[in-house]
């Protein structure tokens, strides 16, 4: 005689419930773009105070792993104070306390933060101070942290930025020291003019090694 049997239900529902609702992805499990809709804001590029006299331009592209642009990129820098401090000024968000719009920085402090998106050929532009080195790291080389946001990574990416003038101090630097040169090379920005810079971001090495993929680095 055939015996009755029953489908096993998953765990947490009765027997006859409806299906629970699919989770609404996040940010991170969603591929972009989208990152221009809320997260730019005004004068996220411009980290110096205005008319500050040191103030330098760091400008680059955004490959993905054909060497095509990537026009909808975000990049975040993060960088110590002229003093080496880490804890930067607030105000970078700031928002109209009437209006609740975004107004951005007062173009005064200076609070080691900005926000650029690519444009539509893949190029960023940020203007701020010469980078420097942590206070209480005399063995680290000046840098600026970078963020890096873009289609199809449904995690950001970490990097540095060093800077040519300061040969003695990268050589020394913990993280350019552990590096193959070729690699370390992909973190170096290079001058090209009086206090401007080019840092390019390769999201992924070319088949054809015309570009190679910037070092990222984990953090444990």
């Amino acid at each position: 005689m055939p015996r009755a049997t029953t489908r096993p239900q998953p765990a947490g529902r009765e027997p006859g419930a409806a299906p629970a609702a699919p989770l609404a992805p996040t940010p991170s499990q969603t591929i972009g773009p989208f990152f221009g809709y809320a997260l730019p804001f005004p004068g996220g590029g411009q980290i110096a105070p205005a008319g500050h006299p040191d103030t330098v331009t760091v400008h680059g592209l955004v490959r993905d792993g054909t060497g095509a642009p990537v026009p909808d990129a975000l990049l975040e820098f993060w960088q110590a104070g002229p003093d080496g401090s880490l804890t930067g000024a607030p105000g970078s968000l700031r928002r109209d306390p009437a209006t609740g719009a975004a107004i951005g920085r007062d173009g005064v402090d200076f609070t080691g933060f900005g926000r650029v998106p690519t444009d539509a050929d893949g190029r960023y532009v940020l203007r701020t101070l010469p980078a420097t080195a942590p206070a209480g790291r005399p063995d680290a080389a000046p840098y600026l942290a970078v963020c890096v946001f873009a289609r199809g990574l449904l995690h950001h990416l970490a990097t540095r930025v060093y800077f040519p003038e300061h040969a003695t101090a990268n050589a020394a630097d913990p993280l350019l020291a552990q590096l193959p040169t070729e690699r370390a090379r992909t973190l170096l920005a290079r001058a090209d003019g009086p206090g401007r810079y080019r840092f390019d971001v390769q999201l992924q090495q070319t088949a054809d090694g015309t570009h190679e993929e910037t070092v990222f680095l984990a953090f444990r």
